[in-house]
């Protein structure tokens, strides 16, 4: 009896075997710039946005007749490529903050608002 239940299980698995499907996997290895590009985005979205929340970036959006939250919106619907481009003219900019850099910055942060309606 042990024998004829040992023959059909294993039947069975044989059976099982063959007419379930394979599942094959790949495996490669990634670059660094690959593994850390989410980290740097969210990085870069963070800038962006307590760029935004800056009390003389508001008066300006403000002075301009935006919504600073509309901004904050606008800057979580971005590419990652843009987000990275804005982040990287922000990071331009001199630590004092010339006025008209920062005028010309918000220009273009409108214009991409607007540009994305």
């Amino acid at each position: 009896m042990n024998r004829a239940l040992m023959q059909s299980l294993c039947r069975f698995l044989a059976v099982a075997l063959m007419l379930l499907p394979y599942q094959t996997g790949q495996a490669s290895m990634i670059g660094t710039d690959l593994a850390a590009q989410p980290a740097s985005v969210q990085a870069d979205r963070n800038q962006i946005s307590s760029f935004l929340t800056r009390a003389q970036t508001v008066s300006e959006l403000h002075a301009l007749g935006l919504d600073p939250q509309v901004a904050q919106d606008r800057v979580a619907a971005m590419t990652d490529a843009e987000v990275s481009s804005l982040a990287g003219k922000i990071n331009a900019l001199p630590a004092g903050g010339e006025g008209l850099i920062l005028i010309l910055l918000l220009v273009l942060i409108i214009y991409l608002i607007v540009a994305h309606r």
